[in-house]
């Protein structure tokens, strides 16, 4: 089996650090010239200088349709062509809903759920003719909604349901969609909580099991666009062994 990208492009969004960045990596490492995109670009430099492939840093905010689509123009002028859009920019600022700041509400859905339909409404013309790939990193919140997590969970059910509908669009032109869902990672995610009790949650769900890690993730949504042309992955879950829910 075939498990290098070899002659492909990819592009990652929020790639400055955790799963995009262990992606883009991954990505890198098995042969891809990938683009990558966040607002922290100076993180970008330091990744181009880790990865053993070329990299493209584009500064990039998911939350402007104007920025999405010259990342995305930009990535196709410079390498000729776009096989895999990896959706991964996120921010998670769970909290009660009862006293909320709904200003959070709203910097969530315009990053998770518009910001990656922004990059797929961008990427799509490339993809079509290439029969490439769309991976969208999702949560295990978008399947379950626990308490404290409701306007983050309702981004990520958004996104899931976003991409069933392309999948049943694209995938008789051969374009796979991927959905990653995760459960608990170690990566920067849970420093964007503002909410104590939320704060104090996350920290002891991770004292209370082995995290995953980012490179956990990277090595899913490899092994999903590595796979034969008339194989779809479209659905990973991810938890760490030790979680239950």
């Amino acid at each position: 089996m075939n498990d290098t990208l070899d002659g492909k492009i990819a592009f990652v969004t929020g790639a400055s650090s955790g799963i995009g960045r262990a992606t883009a990596l991954a990505l890198s490492k098995a042969g891809a010239r990938v683009a990558v995109g966040a607002r922290r670009t100076d993180r970008l430099k330091s990744l181009a200088q880790d990865a053993p492939g070329e990299i493209l840093a584009l500064e990039l905010d998911v939350t402007d349709r104007l920025s999405v689509h010259d990342a995305v123009a930009t990535t196709v002028d410079h390498y000729g062509a776009l096989d895999i859009l990896v959706n991964n920019a996120g921010v998670m600022l769970s909290g009660p809903i009862l006293g909320a700041d709904t200003a959070q509400w709203t910097r969530m859905i315009e990053t998770n759920l518009l910001g990656s339909m922004y990059a797929v409404h961008a990427a799509l013309p490339h993809l079509l003719p290439r029969k490439g790939a769309v991976v969208q990193i999702s949560s295990t919140s978008g399947r379950t909604a626990s308490a404290g997590g409701g306007a983050y969970a309702a981004t990520k059910f958004g996104v899931n349901a976003f991409s069933e509908a392309l999948r049943q669009e694209v995938t008789a032109h051969g374009v796979r969609v991927v959905v990653v869902e995760p459960g608990f990672v170690e990566t920067e995610l849970t420093s964007h909580l503002t909410d104590p009790a939320m704060q104090a949650a996350a920290r002891s769900m991770a004292d209370s099991m082995r995290t995953l890690q980012a490179e956990d993730i990277a090595g899913a949504v490899l092994y999903a666009v590595t796979r034969p042309a008339h194989v779809a992955v479209n659905e990973i879950l991810v938890r760490p062994t030790d979680q239950t829910r």
